[in-house]
């Protein structure tokens, strides 16, 4: 796996308002940066002019100068196992350019996080919650923890949710485990659903249901930089 340094991923205006959150949540946070790392998963290494076309390809946005972050390193990337809708434009668009090593390209976002003092396991709790959407994403400590982002594995057994046993309280259980984000409407309506029934729901038909509040995740963050990364194709391609 390659790691590749991006821009900035925060204006100053979205920095300060996570600022204030984290004063409103009495976190002892002192200031912030968050950069975009992007991770290249090959199938063979890439030649210097390889190199610097997906270097090209993966600038964007607005430039810094070069320095090496401080502070403690919350890396948010998409969970392990999924595929964002950034990477398979991406991985696309880098495939078009002739860069047929390249097997897969993700993007996450390093938050360097400067603190007066050490963070209590809840105020851990309470920032990670700020930094990132535990529906469709996940924190890693260290950069190259992002190697997960290309493990593959054997499909797991579908499972069931036993509501008729365990009842609502089952069901609040697998929605934070599967990462389904249901209201409490809609479990209410899933519990009272099977319970007529009489059967208990799979992991994949909970899924499906929430299914809808994971494409409107999925839209928004592809909208973000989708048509920035087409501009860069057009300038490496043409080299």
């Amino acid at each position: 796996m390659e790691i590749l340094r991006g821009s900035p991923a925060l204006s100053e205006f979205r920095v300060q308002k996570l600022l204030e959150s984290c004063k409103a949540n009495q976190l002892p946070v002192i200031s912030l940066y968050a950069e975009y790392i992007h991770f290249a998963d090959l199938s063979a290494p890439l030649s210097d002019s390889e190199q610097q076309k997906l270097d090209s390809l993966l600038t964007y946005g607005p430039t810094i100068a070069e320095h090496a972050p401080t502070g403690t390193l919350f890396l948010v990337t998409p969970r392990p196992g999924t595929i964002s809708p950034w990477s398979s434009k991406a991985t696309d668009i880098a495939r078009n350019c002739g860069l047929s090593q390249i097997k897969r390209l993700e993007r996450g976002t390093a938050y360097y996080v400067e603190l007066s003092t050490d963070l209590s396991d809840e105020q851990q709790k309470t920032l990670s919650g700020l930094l990132h959407d535990r529906m469709m994403e996940v924190i890693f400590a260290n950069l190259n923890d992002a190697a997960a982002l290309f493990k593959t594995a054997t499909p797991a057994p579908m499972t069931a949710v036993d509501v008729l046993a365990g009842g609502r309280e089952a069901l609040e259980k697998a929605n934070v485990e599967l990462g389904l984000a249901l209201a409490d409407d809609e479990i209410d309506y899933l519990v009272e659903s099977f319970t007529k029934l009489g059967r208990n729901p799979n992991d994949i038909e909970l899924m499906m249901f929430a299914q809808p509040t994971l494409s409107t995740a999925a839209i928004r963050f592809l909208t973000q930089t989708g048509p920035s990364m087409v501009l860069n194709s057009q300038r490496a391609c043409s080299r």
